[in-house]
């Protein structure tokens, strides 16, 4: 019975993240048009656009391998297979006993391989361009992300999500600096890993700025509505993280009930919206950085995550 429900919560999961990250976009640019003076998109338009992509014919380029058509279907799975692995209402979930931070950090850096590559495989400046800035970001970003990985096992004794996840809502922690110093580690990573404002802006096309957007120009039609559904379950995947591992309150646990599960769905749509906001507030009160500054930034997160991690392992004497 208690596999029955986990698997079933398991699935539940896997919908429930493909079906909120659009509307967790469309919330964020609707925010985010308020907060200029806008009326703003509606809520449902990101459903519009992908709808509308997978209607659309496929373009592809005469040089395009089979690597360029394919890579769309591996990044959207890697994506949402990590969504899936992330707590978010329950941990109670069939695949809690393989979901940990480092395979979560392995599909995620699988994901940023095979687009990269597909950036280069038609030979243009800017798949170039935006592949080799992508790999720039990587170099930083991913170091930053196992430093906050060390943090929190340090503490809690364990990668497993679910685990850090029950350890955090027990409340023995309390207040840690070291932990505040790796939230804010985890936030800038996941602002540079979504290509957010100030590291990126995928509503522009200025090849001096470009990043993930010089990736993904060759695409069209059902291929790009894949990645930009992927870039949505990413969005959605970070702050999933953030509210998983710093502020898991209001999930469910092992044994808790349906009713439980059903309230903790809720809290997890209250957590998006609240960091919808934070988000569209952050973008709009700052400008976008130039692209020699990403290494100053991520830089940045790497020396806090160090820090929380030196901090935790002085403390705990381990």
């Amino acid at each position: 019975m208690t596999l029955l429900l986990a698997t079933l919560y398991q699935i539940l999961q896997m919908l429930l993240v493909l079906a909120l990250a659009p509307l967790l976009t469309g919330w964020v640019r609707l925010v985010k048009a308020r907060l200029v003076g806008r009326r703003g998109p509606s809520l449902l338009q990101p459903y519009r656009d992908l709808l509308r992509l997978l209607r659309k014919e496929v373009v592809l380029a005469r040089n395009a391998s089979w690597l360029f058509r394919s890579v769309p279907y591996m990044m959207f799975t890697a994506i949402w297979l990590a969504a899936g692995l992330v707590p978010v209402f329950t941990t109670q979930l069939a695949l809690a006993p393989t979901a940990d931070l480092i395979a979560l950090i392995a599909l995620l850096g699988s994901a940023r391989f095979f687009l990269a590559l597909a950036g280069m495989d038609t030979g243009t400046s800017f798949g170039g361009i935006g592949s080799s800035r992508e790999m720039m970001i990587a170099a930083l970003a991913e170091p930053a992300m196992l430093m906050i990985v060390f943090s929190v096992a340090i503490l809690v004794r364990s990668t497993s999500l679910a685990e850090i996840a029950d350890f955090m809502m027990a409340g023995a922690v309390g207040l840690r600096i070291s932990l505040a110093l790796a939230l804010i580690a985890l936030v800038m990573v996941a602002i540079a890993e979504n290509a957010r404002i100030p590291i990126d802006n995928p509503a522009t096309h200025l090849e001096l700025t470009m990043v993930h957007e010089a990736m993904v120009l060759e695409y069209s039609g059902r291929h790009l509505a894949l990645v930009e559904a992927a870039s949505m379950l990413k969005l959605l995947l970070y702050m999933a993280l953030i509210a998983c591992v710093f502020a898991p309150w209001g999930m469910a646990t092992a044994g808790s009930g349906v009713a439980a599960a059903l309230g903790g769905m809720l809290v997890f749509v209250a957590k998006l919206a609240f960091g919808g906001i934070l988000l569209a507030l952050f973008e709009t009160s700052i400008a976008k950085m130039r692209v020699f500054r990403v290494g100053e930034f991520l830089g940045g997160a790497l020396l806090l995550s160090l820090l929380g991690a030196i901090f935790l392992y002085v403390s705990r004497g381990v």
